[in-house]
């Protein structure tokens, strides 16, 4: 092999490497800029002034549909469910709600709360259902209402259902921007947590 044979060779494999190391590059550096994150952050129910009851609750982790069951902020045109362009919550929705539940429980000052997979001895198990976790556009023209829906079951040890209700809540989003469709979600996670935590201590014996 000639010495100009060799050099030609050895230049194009300068070239394929460097080609190589760009493309390995492109595939592990920094693709598009991280969504903007969101938390849930609702009102509270105040602490009651009732005697605090003697049993104590565990609260499930929500079930619900493959759509609803992840981090992305759901939006509905329509029949066709969306996501908002980067934008996310902080954790996926059923965990959040799990969550926001056993701090509205705990805020209420009446009974101990847990979650369901932690060390609580629980006598009651709530569980539920998300039906509804999104902002729905009724109009081309208007902000978006965002719809929780919640379906909630009181079950004892034996795994008998005491009692049951559907919490829906809305709100009307101020104007149509993520932001806003957060506030308004804060607003309908509010009502729900005021109604389920009122509901189960008036559904169990005190």
């Amino acid at each position: 092999m000639s010495y100009n044979h060799t050099r030609h060779l050895a230049c194009l494999l300068v070239v394929v490497a460097c080609f190589a190391m760009a493309g390995c590059g492109s595939l592990i550096g920094p693709s598009n800029p991280p969504g903007q994150i969101y938390r849930l952050g609702p009102e509270m129910p105040s602490e009651s002034t009732e005697t605090a009851v003697k049993w104590q609750l565990a609260v499930a982790r929500p079930d619900t549909s493959r759509t609803l069951d992840g981090d992305r902020i759901a939006l509905l045109r329509g029949p066709a469910m969306d996501y908002y362009a980067d934008a996310q919550w902080n954790d996926s929705v059923p965990r959040l709600v799990q969550s926001l539940l056993v701090e509205a429980f705990d805020r209420s000052g009446r009974v101990q709360a847990g979650a369901a997979d932690s060390n609580l001895r629980a006598d009651l198990i709530l569980t539920t259902q998300l039906r509804d976790f999104e902002a729905q556009y009724d109009s081309a023209n208007s902000a978006p209402i965002v719809v929780i829906d919640i379906q909630a079951k009181l079950v004892d040890p034996r795994g008998q259902v005491i009692a049951s209700l559907d919490s829906r809540q809305t709100a009307r989003a101020t104007q149509d921007s993520v932001a806003a469709v957060v506030n308004a979600f804060d607003q309908a996670m509010a009502a729900a947590l005021a109604q389920i935590v009122g509901w189960t201590l008036q559904a169990t014996p005190h």
